[in-house]
């Protein structure tokens, strides 16, 4: 370990903001961690990536990385130099990260323990930074290459979940293919399914998060609108019927012992929107009831398909399971996060602080967790 970094201390990487659409989200997630961390127990350098990918040194300011005034914060304005880069070294005998300046000889920063990437969406959190972070040996935050893949594309996530019994709602997916080659095709297909499971639809992007693109049709002359707006954030778009029912939330939590369910929360009927989208959960605020009103069959119930979902889809550190409870008393699994928000009203911690599991102890578990956990094959 470089003597920079006191030999007490891990030195913790925050990795966050990224070229997704999600990029406001993960710079507010960041700093709810950078808050919560034990600065006694652990050595912090936050590092933001910029929209257009450079990785970029930044303040360690959390009262900046915040919405304000419903205005969203960005990696650009946190940066400490508008030229600058943090290089990792793919090379797992070395983490020693640099930092580079045009025309200035590149400084060592020092090494790196553990990464705690916050990133949401493609670019981060489906399984491309993980795949740096394996070559370059750092353990991290989270699940692998390939639990965080199959948690970012919404198509392969029902695939196989379906695989391994577990319950999904309706749903087709129009491949970037389908629409470049024949766009008449691809609507009528949406066309067909909406015969089958009625209106209205929901369009969205199949790998994006934070209801970003997401768009409720109620009959086929909102369909090219709708698609257009889901392909703007990913070329591959999926269709889903509306399954009423109640919005329902649950934790997984990697333990020693193995993964373990958190009470689960309710997403109650959001008045002022169409339904739970961006501007309702990040915006607007809108609040969850923690713990969910279930009954204790219920909760025992979603408790279970939540961790079966977290072991099917091979994830580890943490994850957030989204469902419908349908009015016939079934569960319908949503889809899974692999790195859920932890911003101040995010569903995640306070679903696990309502179980036991106060913010601080939540990041220092998944830091140990991570610390303790190979790289590679595991």
């Amino acid at each position: 370990m470089s003597s920079q970094t006191s030999p007490q201390k891990p030195r913790v990487a925050v990795v966050f903001g990224g070229r997704s659409s999600e990029h406001a989200i993960s710079v507010v997630t960041a700093g709810a961690v950078l808050r919560a961390i034990d600065r006694e127990k652990y050595d912090v350098l936050p590092i933001g990536i910029t929209t257009d990918g450079r990785w970029a040194l930044t303040a360690d300011d959390p009262e900046r990385m915040a919405i304000a005034d419903r205005q969203l914060p960005s990696v650009a304005a946190l940066a400490e130099s508008t030229e600058g880069g943090v290089v990792l070294p793919v090379d797992p005998t070395n983490r020693e990260i640099v930092y580079t300046e045009p025309g200035s000889v590149p400084k060592a920063l020092g090494e790196v323990d553990v990464v705690f990437p916050v990133l949401h969406g493609p670019y981060g959190e489906d399984g491309t930074l993980q795949g740096l972070l394996e070559l370059s040996g750092v353990p991290y935050v989270g699940s692998g290459v390939l639990a965080s893949a199959v948690g970012q594309d919404k198509d392969y996530m029902k695939r196989v979940f379906t695989s391994f019994g577990l319950p999904v709602g309706p749903y087709e997916v129009i491949r970037p293919r389908e629409w470049e080659k024949d766009p008449e095709a691809a609507r009528k297909k949406i066309v067909e399914f909406a015969a089958d499971h009625g209106w209205p639809l929901f369009v969205k992007p199949a790998r994006a998060g934070s209801s970003m693109g997401i768009t409720k049709v109620d009959d086929p002359t909102g369909l090219d609108e709708a698609i257009e707006e889901a392909r703007r954030h990913d070329p591959k778009i999926l269709v889903e019927s509306l399954l009423s029912g109640r919005e329902i939330e649950c934790g997984v939590l990697e333990f020693e012992d193995g993964p373990r369910a958190s009470v689960p929360a309710e997403i109650p009927p959001v008045t002022a929107h169409d339904f739970y989208d961006f501007e309702a959960k990040y915006i607007d605020s809108a609040d969850g009831l923690v713990p969910a009103p279930l009954t204790p069959e219920q909760t025992a119930k979603v408790q279970e398909l939540a961790v079966a979902a977290f072991e099917a889809a091979s994830c580890e550190g943490l994850v957030r399971a989204d469902f419908f409870l349908q009015d016939n008393g079934e569960f319908v699994i949503n889809e899974i996060n692999t790195l859920p928000g932890f911003t101040p009203i995010s569903m995640y911690p306070r679903m696990w602080q309502e179980s036991g599991v106060s913010y601080p102890e939540l990041i220092d578990r998944l830091l140990q967790a991570a610390l303790t956990r190979s790289t590679g094959l595991r």
